[in-house]
């Protein structure tokens, strides 16, 4: 039982996608993408630095491009589930056939950029939680007005709210947190600071007519199989001003037998949860082509 994820912002780095551009017709699918979508995605996967990657509306189109463009050089293969983290979940759309790839993009880009906007609003951001118990933490991050806004599984909460709380946080981290990393986002993503952005959103999913899913699409809200396209799109339209639930998507890749995972360019935050919440498990990250070879040999065994 294989399960294809794609992993959400913070994971792309400099010049990641430089490698990729080099297999046959990537560029040329990469041009056509930013010609959709207003969007320089090959200067920006390739020339700019971590601070122009790291705004929000280059970011997450950026990453659904390289989640697509990575799960395509695979091949024509048949995953048993996939599932993506927060903006991941378009990436994930697309793989179950919910929204083709043109569509994917076109909805990533105006999600971007209604989060941009709601994120200018306040100063807000995110920071990671490692260690500790996710009851205590939870509890404590309540008191200091933090939103856990993505429970990760294996030991990690990611908090988000205003600099302020964030700051607090640092000072005084709940029991038994070894650790608090602030994260490379530009804001309070999945709590009520994005609700200006899921109004903006719901209107950008009037415009599209989504497909029933292909293979069985594991969902952020609650780590539910999600039978219908339409719900699929709903849950996105939601996604951001709600919680990620990674640790409950993990809970059902369990209950599903997986046997393997592989996560999509830029991989390896995915890869590293599952080591620890799925034992015996599996797993590969697909940083560059070069892990290509040893992502078909596990889909041949897997999938």
């Amino acid at each position: 039982m294989l399960v294809l994820v794609a992993p959400g912002q913070g994971a792309q780095t400099p010049g990641f996608l430089t490698p990729w551009l080099e297999l046959p017709g990537a560029a040329d699918r990469l041009g056509a993408w930013s010609d959709a979508i207003g969007l320089d995605l090959a200067h920006y996967g390739t020339q700019a630095d971590a601070d122009a990657i790291r705004d929000t509306a280059v970011a997450q189109p950026l990453l659904v491009a390289a989640g697509i463009l990575s799960a395509a050089a695979l091949g024509d293969i048949a995953p048993g589930a996939v599932a993506g983290h927060s903006v991941g979940e378009i990436t994930a759309a697309a793989y179950a056939g919910v929204l083709d790839d043109t569509a994917a993009l076109t909805l990533v880009r105006k999600r971007g950029l209604a989060m941009a906007e709601a994120a200018a609003i306040t100063e807000t951001g995110m920071s990671a939680l490692l260690g500790g118990d996710p009851e205590v933490s939870v509890a404590h991050l309540e008191k200091l007005g933090l939103t856990p806004a993505n429970m990760n599984g294996a030991g990690q909460i990611v908090a988000a709210g205003t600099m302020e709380q964030l700051a607090a946080l640092n000072e005084d981290k709940p029991e038994g947190v070894r650790k608090v990393v602030p994260l490379k986002v530009a804001g309070a993503f999945h709590t009520h600071h994005m609700g200006p952005a899921v109004d903006k959103l719901a209107e950008a999913a009037k415009e599209l007519v989504p497909g029933d899913p292909k293979v069985i699409y594991v969902s952020n809200k609650d780590g539910h199989a999600v039978a219908t396209g339409a719900e699929v799109l709903e849950r996105l339209v939601g996604q951001v001003a709600n919680p990620v639930r990674w640790d409950l998507c993990m809970e059902t890749f369990k209950e599903l037998g997986v046997t393997a995972l592989i996560e999509a360019c830029p991989g390896g935050t995915l890869t590293g949860l599952a080591k620890r919440a799925l034992p015996g498990v599996k797993t590969l990250a697909l940083k560059t082509p070069d892990d290509l070879d040893a992502a078909r040999e596990l889909i041949a065994e897997h999938a």
